[in-house]
């Protein structure tokens, strides 16, 4: 048996060229979605994910602005930009790109954030719109997931599923949108008893722990859908070897750059699961996609 891939990559695109319509038809209307990114400093990761945010954007026809601050700024400056761009009409988004700098209240920024522009879907209004199924802003990542399971008729209302990771930015939300859609939702972190026995419940099993390779095909019940959110970078070869070993088209790439990604669900589940999303091209392409929607609902949403 071998799992049917879920190809993040053709779904995001399919949700780009949607909001790419929907943006070329709000025109006539006099509304052009705006969002704006702040990066503070000069963090290469993040710097790569705001170039792709801004080129995206750009390429479903949002207008899109990069404000970028010193490394050394401080809590009260931030907070005034944020509060110029919360006050300008023509900005629907906002999305302040983290980690921000140590000597920064990050918490304190991101609260600062109007709800209404808040296109990560973070601000305590937004989780409890999501909470009490009312209409708001959704994390993009967990509403990523939500897509690939609909956009591949998996079905979800009356499954059986397993969220493994209980962060506010993926767990939680995702647990909560799986909930709200009639699944029976089990979430589990580090202090869960026999997980592997858990997750071999799962109809449907989430993988947003952050560890490398952790979920194996002894967690996984045969024919469930394993969707796996984490990102993981592999640079030793003995742990390429661990996850990869005879995939020579992997080797090549891994030998070529000296990294390569692996998610939170060991490659091996291919062979037991009924459906999974690969790493890359899985829930990665969704994240973005799911901003450019959200920033075209906002601007819906604030017009009424």
């Amino acid at each position: 048996m071998s799992a049917r891939i879920l190809d993040g990559t053709k779904i995001a695109a399919e949700i780009r060229a949607e909001v790419a319509a929907e943006v070329k038809a709000l025109a006539p209307t006099g509304i052009h979605p705006g969002l704006a990114v702040i990066l503070v400093g000069h963090n290469p990761a993040s710097e790569v994910y705001v170039r792709g945010k801004v080129k995206s954007s750009q390429e479903v026809g949002l207008f899109s602005e990069q404000h970028s601050p010193a490394e050394s700024s401080t809590t009260e400056e931030l907070l005034a930009l944020v509060d110029s761009l919360n006050r300008r009409d023509e900005i629907d988004g906002i999305l302040v790109q983290l980690p921000l700098p140590p000597q920064v209240d990050a918490k304190k920024v991101l609260l600062a954030v109007d709800p209404a522009k808040d296109v990560d879907g973070f601000h305590p209004m937004n989780v409890g719109y999501l909470s009490t199924q009312r209409p708001g802003l959704v994390p993009c990542t967990p509403a990523g997931v939500m897509e690939i399971l609909r956009r591949s008729s998996i079905p979800v209302a009356g499954a059986e599923a397993v969220v493994v990771g209980r962060s506010d930015i993926v767990g939680k939300p995702v647990a909560m949108l799986l909930l709200n859609q009639n699944a029976t939702v089990t979430v589990c972190h580090s202090k869960t008893h026999d997980l592997p026995a858990v997750c071999r419940r799962a109809d449907i099993l989430v993988a947003a722990i952050g560890r490398a390779g952790m979920v194996t095909r002894d967690y996984v019940k045969p024919g469930a859908a394993v969707i796996d959110v984490g990102i993981n970078k592999v640079t030793e070869r003995s742990e390429f070897d661990r996850f990869f070993a005879g995939n020579a088209k992997r080797l090549e790439t891994f030998l070529n750059k000296g990294s390569t990604l692996v998610g939170d669900v060991h490659p091996e589940v291919a062979e037991v699961a009924g459906a999974i999303t690969p790493v890359p091209g899985g829930v990665g392409p969704l994240t973005i996609a799911m901003l450019m929607a959200n920033t075209v609902k906002a601007a819906k949403l604030r017009r009424g």
